[in-house]
């Protein structure tokens, strides 16, 4: 007996004529081929997968976390700390780790920050779950646990967070210390505390009152040149083509600008149509008739500018979102105006934004009226590239980050350390709370989970609420280890100064215990809350399962 009581294994084992047992011979004389893993064995592999991938994430948490090198199948790097890049880019074969995967990404999809924490946590979730399980505790008193536990959570993260102000009045210091909080973590400082200034402005340029934030106003423009510390914030909009006419100017000062929906070229017509003549000046003539329609919007175009423009020095730009023929391209050559043609729908959008106006659709909406305007207008050549940047503009309501580093790979990290700074920017603005970081929230939590919600739960659920309060203890633990520090010091300190009542994180320069908010480390709000959502759901769901069958159609080995 008492070996019995040892080896739980065994008396797993010698469970027979369960209805799971029955289930698998049953299966087994329907489907021959099907690839059947019993209990326990089903749990475990569940619970290794979940340990596999946190092992895999756990080194790149935090500002101290390492980097992973991705190598493609045609020798292409991707240099990243990124969880989501990571999780999206590496091929995962286990079943279990690409739906834990999944999780973390749709993480990044909802909030744009959170993977890897998503990751550790439901790793330590399981691997905190197997002790007990290992001593014959059933799953379903560990998810009920669970559950309790998680209801509790999101509760405490309630009284936990931090007022601050909105659309209305942004505290752009408390912005910063969260974009710098989220940045530092998948760049080098110095880089990362660059981009802080940039992505807070940006945000600040679009962000109206009483309107949801739409970050696609943000263009993301990316140029292969200089270092990354040249990357800057255009209070404008910069344009990923230039002029089509060697004499246009390449730098307006102080320009009207012309948005405009309307084909300056010269257009075939929609029918099949044929034209007779007798002779060479009946030709002429079709000809001009022809041109006549496509000349007369551009002398309209020229008329407009000579009514805004006689009289002063201002500059004009037309742009628009159709075709310019080479004849239109040298009319306006002439008079000295700077023609682009072909510019992006989302692009026109942002113009309007940037330098007001109204983008017309008929020549006969021309006035002076419909004009945005702009400080400088100036033509970037790079290679072979143009780029055309609109800035100095009066009210920017759109604006464009320009990108710049030296290789593919520099500028990809840019661009997604890029976005989820101004995701979490976004977040703060419209949740209008924070979160201390540091491990300061998940401290304080084990330590309410221990302390009060252990004493509301009944029975042997109660072993689920400690592994769920010594689960959320991953987060600081692994933001020691990757510091260089000794994981269960850091936890002991930070308990005794938790059970004093102070909100501590974990210092990752001295690896003592501090508070975060007197440093500016802070969380998005959304970004806890939806792992608190999401995390205890998909352990409690691989708790569950008993067997896993490999018996679909596609699925079975052939």
């Amino acid at each position: 007996t008492d070996l019995r009581e040892l080896d739980t294994r065994s008396d797993r084992r010698r469970e027979t004529d369960t209805p799971t047992t029955m289930a698998s011979s049953s299966l087994r004389s329907v489907n021959p081929n099907a690839e059947i893993m019993s209990k326990a064995a089903a749990l475990f592999m569940n619970i290794n997968a979940a340990k596999g991938l946190q092992d895999v994430m756990k080194s790149n948490l935090g500002p101290k976390g390492t980097i992973k090198m991705l190598v493609g199948g045609a020798g292409d790097l991707k240099l990243t700390k990124d969880g989501n890049v990571l999780l999206k880019e590496m091929q995962i074969q286990n079943p279990t780790a690409v739906m834990i995967a999944r999780t973390a990404v749709a993480q990044d999809d909802i909030t744009g920050d959170g993977t890897s924490s998503t990751v550790l946590i439901i790793g330590e979730l399981l691997k905190q779950a197997e002790r007990y399980l290992n001593e014959g505790l059933h799953p379903r008193v560990l998810v009920e646990g669970f559950d309790a536990a998680k209801a509790a959570s999101i509760a405490f993260l309630e009284t936990f967070k931090m007022k601050c102000a909105g659309v209305e009045n942004p505290d752009k210091e408390l912005l910063s210390c969260v974009a710098k909080t989220a940045l530092r973590s998948k760049l080098r400082e110095e880089l990362a505390d660059k981009l802080t200034s940039i992505v807070v402005d940006a945000v600040c340029c679009i962000a109206k009152p009483e309107e949801p934030i739409d970050l696609h106003m943000v263009e993301i423009m990316h140029m292969k040149h200089k270092l990354d510390s040249d990357t800057r914030l255009v209070r404008g909009l910069v344009l990923d083509h230039g002029s089509r006419h060697p004499d246009m100017p390449k730098h307006v000062e102080d320009a009207f600008i012309l948005t405009m929906n309307v084909s300056l070229e010269y257009e075939k017509s929609e029918v099949n149509s044929s034209f007779m003549y007798s002779d060479a000046e009946q030709r002429e003539r079709m000809v001009a008739a022809e041109r006549e329609y496509t000349d007369d919007v551009v002398r309209q175009v020229i008329a407009l500018k000579k009514k805004v423009c006689d009289g002063n020095d201002k500059g004009f730009v037309v742009i628009t979102q159709k075709g310019i023929d080479p004849i239109s391209l040298d009319m306006l050559a002439k008079e000295n105006i700077l023609g682009l043609r072909r510019a992006k729908k989302r692009n026109m959008e942002r113009l309007v934004l940037s330098c007001g106006g109204v983008c017309v659709n008929s020549p006969e909406e021309f006035s002076p009226e419909i004009l945005g305007t702009a400080g400088k207008v100036y033509e970037h050549v790079l290679g072979e590239e143009k780029y055309t940047f609109v800035e100095d503009v009066a009210t920017p309501q759109s604006c464009t980050i320009l990108l710049k580093g030296p290789n593919d790979h520099t500028l990809a990290q840019l661009k997604d350390a890029v976005r989820d700074g101004l995701r979490s920017v976004k977040n703060t603005l419209a949740d209008q709370a924070v979160v201390p970081g540091a491990g300061a929230f998940e401290a304080a939590l084990s330590a309410h989970l221990l302390a009060t919600t252990r004493g509301t739960v009944e029975g042997r659920a109660k072993r689920g609420v400690e592994a769920f309060a010594e689960a959320m203890l991953i987060i600081p633990k692994t933001l020691a280890e990757n510091s260089g520090y000794d994981a269960q010091d850091v936890c002991i300190a930070l308990a005794d100064e938790v059970a004093k009542g102070n909100k501590v994180g974990l210092d990752v320069t001295t690896g003592e215990p501090f508070d975060p908010t007197t440093a500016g480390v802070y969380d998005n709000f959304i970004v806890k809350a939806q792992i608190l959502h999401s995390a205890p759901v998909i352990a409690t769901q691989l708790l569950l399962v008993d067997e896993v069958m490999r018996a679909g159609v596609n699925m079975r080995k052939r």
